[in-house]
């Protein structure tokens, strides 16, 4: 069969994937041309084709700042402790979930694990702020009434930290439990049922049938996240961050806001984005060559 004649036959197909194509083609593609910016001293007036060429000096301007060894620490401690306390609850929650046979009470506990992934980081900090506000909040008003004296959150470096991982896990753990469930729902029945003629309990399964089943799927996302370690969670920190905490809480993207926004400086910002476009191409190479190298599947 020829190309011409295969593609008349799956030609439908096709064109279901026309869409997609245009979408990935206008939005993710053609956006590229405005990297050029990272090498431009940009003049909104001017334009793309109207700036002067500056080469490098934008990402000498990033490296040579005082300020990037702090926002690269604080920018990477960040993600890699969303990355290894991030995880492991959202799969813990579908194991779980997984293994109650109760129909109403597994859709009530899903249902409540998987609503805050609907608020919005500002409601989150409003109930955060309700709670640990100084001097106003229910939890610290608590402590000073029971004269257990004061207790700072929101402002403590030492804590700024915990806080965003603890209310990153608590908003989506139950959304990423769903790909874990969906992966669950796709383990053959039959290899329980083997493991349990040959003599397997329930804990047996769950470590020879239920964890191998999940591996590939827990890897993909491992490496997925490894090409994102550079993106901490603008929208987060950004609504957390205030000025007692910004040298634990200050991160690149921060940091390019207000270079790019509040300063109008569109070229430095630019520099810093194909910096993290780089790092992040070379950490999911080099996490995918690693993962088919211990018996993933990795992406490709």
């Amino acid at each position: 069969m020829t190309i011409r004649s295969k593609m008349w036959r799956y030609r439908w197909l096709y064109i279901f994937m026309v869409p997609g194509i245009v979408y990935y083609l206008v939005y993710h593609y053609v956006p590229m041309f405005g990297l050029v910016v990272a090498f431009q001293d940009y003049n909104l007036m001017k334009g793309v084709t109207g700036s002067p060429w500056v080469g490098l000096d934008n990402f000498r301007a990033v490296f040579e700042s005082p300020d990037f060894p702090q926002l690269m620490r604080n920018t990477v401690l960040l993600s890699v402790y969303r990355l290894i306390f991030g995880m492991l609850p959202d799969l813990i929650l579908a194991l779980m979930l997984n293994e109650i046979r109760v129909r109403w009470f597994k859709k009530t506990i899903q249902t409540l694990t998987y609503g805050p992934h609907f608020l919005s980081w500002i409601i989150v900090y409003g109930i955060m702020f309700s709670f640990f506000a100084p001097g106003s909040g229910l939890v610290t008003t608590f402590f000073r009434d029971m004269g257990w004296g004061s207790i700072d959150v929101l402002t403590n470096s030492a804590l700024f930290r915990p806080m965003l991982v603890t209310t990153d896990i608590w908003k989506s753990t139950g959304y990423g439990a769903i790909i874990y469930l969906a992966t669950l729902a796709g383990i053959n029945n039959e290899q329980y049922e083997a493991a349990a003629i040959d003599g397997a309990g329930r804990w047996r399964q769950l470590w020879h049938v239920t964890l191998p089943g999940v591996r590939d799927v827990f890897m993909l996302l491992v490496i997925l996240r490894l090409g994102s370690i550079l993106d901490a969670g603008f929208e987060q920190v950004y609504i957390f961050l205030n000025v007692r905490v910004y040298g634990v809480g200050d991160i690149l993207d921060t940091w390019i806001f207000r270079r790019g926004i509040e300063e109008m400086n569109y070229s430095v910002p630019a520099a810093v984005g194909v910096f993290k476009s780089v790092i992040g191409f070379v950490l999911v190479l080099g996490a995918n060559k690693l993962a088919k190298k211990f018996g993933g599947s990795g992406i490709w």
